[in-house]
């Protein structure tokens, strides 16, 4: 599924370190993971909450107060959600020595334009008709900062981003008006959402239904299993109907 806007693209990117960044399994005097850190959920997103608690390991949340403007980043989205994952993740690690913060952050990206959440009505109401009837593209970047043991003792930043192409139904004005009525656009990217069984504004998708969501939880396990956090036996049944099928999830 790909509208003639939408030039072909993979749906995910193998996770890597942040330029500067050390190897959290790297082992030795000069660096090493510390033992058994707690995690911390950065960010305020109740989905995002519901689906770290999906993998069955304890967390706390703190969001974190950063700007999330996507507007200096060159019409990329990659690069934007990138940025603001790692921002939010170390900036709640810096308050908390020795915890584990995973951070996500998710844009929208249309004809160039990148969608963040909506200022207010009028903007969610513009972003809708923009996306109405046709396919864009959502981006999710997943961070964890990962505490070490360095002379200075900080952290090391695992960042992955993936990719799923999402085709639009042709909503009426009176459905627009009706979601935003509700208050539903105010908190997410591209002022919808894909599990709006109310508004249901999503035709079709090709890739991570999760990842839209706001958490692909295939890679963020993924991720917290090599920053050293003990996860064994998650299945697909611990997770969402769609995650069975998913394109994300590691072979078995």
């Amino acid at each position: 599924m790909r509208g003639d806007d939408e030039p072909p693209q993979p749906r995910c990117l193998a996770v890597n370190l942040e330029p500067g960044a050390q190897n959290p399994k790297e082992n030795g005097s000069r660096f090493s993971v510390l033992g058994s850190p707690k995690l911390i959920l950065a960010s305020a997103s109740p989905r995002r909450r519901e689906l770290l608690s999906r993998l069955g390991v304890p967390f706390a949340v703190q969001p974190a107060e950063i700007e999330e403007d996507v507007a200096g980043d060159g019409g990329r989205p990659e690069r934007a959600a990138r940025r603001l994952a790692a921002a939010k993740a170390r900036a709640v690690a810096e308050q908390h020595a020795g915890a584990l913060v995973l951070a996500a952050d998710t844009v929208v990206a249309l004809r160039g334009v990148l969608l963040g959440k909506p200022a207010g009505a009028e903007e969610a109401a513009a972003m809708l008709r923009g996306l109405r009837g046709r396919t864009h593209r959502v981006v999710t970047a997943v961070a964890v900062a990962v505490p070490v043991e360095t002379p200075r003792r900080g952290v090391s930043m695992l960042v992955g981003h993936f990719r799923t192409v999402v085709a639009m139904r042709p909503y009426s004005e009176e459905e627009i008006a009706a979601s935003i009525a509700r208050g539903d656009p105010f908190d997410k990217a591209g002022a919808y959402g894909i599990q709006d069984a109310l508004f249901a504004p999503v035709e079709s998708y090709d890739g991570c239904y999760c990842n839209v969501v706001g958490l692909p939880l295939w890679p963020a396990l993924a991720l917290l299993r090599r920053a050293g956090l003990d996860i064994t036996h998650v299945r697909a049944t611990d997770l969402l109907p769609q995650c069975a099928g998913c394109p994300l999830r590691p072979p078995s």
